[in-house]
C-alpha cells in the first residue's frame, strides 16, 4: 500500500476540521467538541498510517527531515486532543490542524534527504521517543504563547473579535502555558539524560551541535520557570523566553537535519 492515499485523506480531514473550527469561531459560536475531536482522531489515524508506510523499512526507521516534522506534528496534535478531555485547549487546534495538513503533505511530496535508516539499540529508540514527545509538548507551549499574545493584544486594545471571545480567561491561558512548559522541560531533561546514557560518540554520530543547542534551550526554559516561580514573570516577558527557547530547540533538531541532509549530504 502506498502512503499517498492516507496522506491525502489526513490532509483533507485536517483542512476540513480547521475550516469548520475557524468558521464557527468567526461566527462567535463554539464548535461542537465531539465533531472536532472526531475529525481530529480520523485525521490522526490516516496520518499515522502514512507515517508508518513512509518511515518503516526493513533496514530500520527512515526519519528524514520531513518525516520528522510530520511525526512531531502528529505527536503535538495527539497530545492536544488528549489534553482537551480535561483542560480547555481546543483553541490550539485551530493552529495545529493546518500544521498537520502542511507537514503530512510535505512528508509525502518533498524529496527525501540523505538520512540513514535508524536501526539502533532500544536505549537510542527511547531517547528518540522522549525527544519527539518533548519537542511536541514544547511546540504546544509555543502555540499557547502565541494565542496568549494575541489575546493580550486584543484585550488591551479593547476590540476582541469572535475568536478571542471564545478563549478562556487570560489567567487560565497563562496557567496552561506554564503547565505545558513544565511538562516539556521535564521531558526535555529526560531526553538529554537518556542521550548522555545511550549515545556513545557524539562526534561520530554528528550530534554535537544538536546536543549543545538543546542544552542551551534547556537552560532558557529552566531560567523561565525559575523566573516564574521566584520573580513572578508573566505576560510578554514569559512569551519572549518561551519563543527564544523554542527557536534554539528547533534549530538544534531541524537546523542540524537540514544542514546534514540537504547541504552536506551526510
Amino acid at each position: 500500500m502506498y502512503p499517498l492515499l492516507p496522506s491525502l485523506a489526513a490532509a483533507c480531514l485536517y483542512a476540513g476540521a480547521a475550516t469548520y473550527q475557524g468558521l464557527r469561531l468567526t461566527q462567535r459560536s463554539a464548535p461542537d467538541k465531539r465533531l472536532l475531536a472526531l475529525l481530529g482522531v480520523l485525521a490522526l489515524l490516516f496520518h499515522g498510517g502514512s507515517l508508518f508506510l513512509q518511515m518503516y523499512h526493513s533496514a530500520g526507521l527512515v526519519l528524514d527531515f520531513f518525516n520528522a516534522a510530520s511525526l512531531i506534528a502528529y505527536a503535538v496534535i495527539l497530545l492536544t486532543l488528549v489534553a482537551c478531555v480535561r483542560i480547555p485547549v481546543e483553541n490550539l487546534l485551530l493552529l495545529l490542524f493546518p500544521l498537520g495538513c502542511l507537514t503530512v503533505l510535505l512528508a509525502q511530496f518533498m524529496p527525501v534527504g540523505t538520512s540513514q535508516p535508524i536501526n539502533e539499540a532500544p536505549g537510542i529508540l527511547v531517547h528518540i521517543l522522549l525527544s519527539i514527545i518533548a519537542y511536541g509538548m514544547l511546540t504546544i507551549a509555543v502555540f499557547q504563547a502565541l494565542l496568549l499574545l494575541l489575546q493580550d493584544h486584543h484585550l488591551k486594545n479593547k476590540h476582541p473579535w469572535g475568536l478571542i471571545k471564545n478563549f478562556p480567561p487570560l489567567q487560565t491561558m497563562e496557567s496552561l502555558l506554564f503547565g505545558f512548559l513544565w511538562a516539556g522541560w521535564l521531558l526535555l531533561s529526560l531526553s538529554l539524560l537518556s542521550g548522555a546514557l545511550f549515545i556513545d560518540d557524539l562526534f561520530a554520530q554528528h550530534l554535537v551541535h544538536k546536543t549543545i543547542l538543546s542544552s542551551f534551550a534547556w537552560v532558557v526554559f529552566a531560567v523561565l520557570l525559575w523566573g516564574r516561580h521566584q520573580l513572578g514573570w508573566r505576560g510578554h516577558q514569559a512569551i519572549r523566553w518561551t519563543l527564544a527557547g523554542f527557536c534554539l530547540l528547533m534549530l538544534a533538531y531541524f537546523g542540524s537535519k537540514l544542514v546534514r541532509e540537504f547541504i552536506l549530504h551526510i
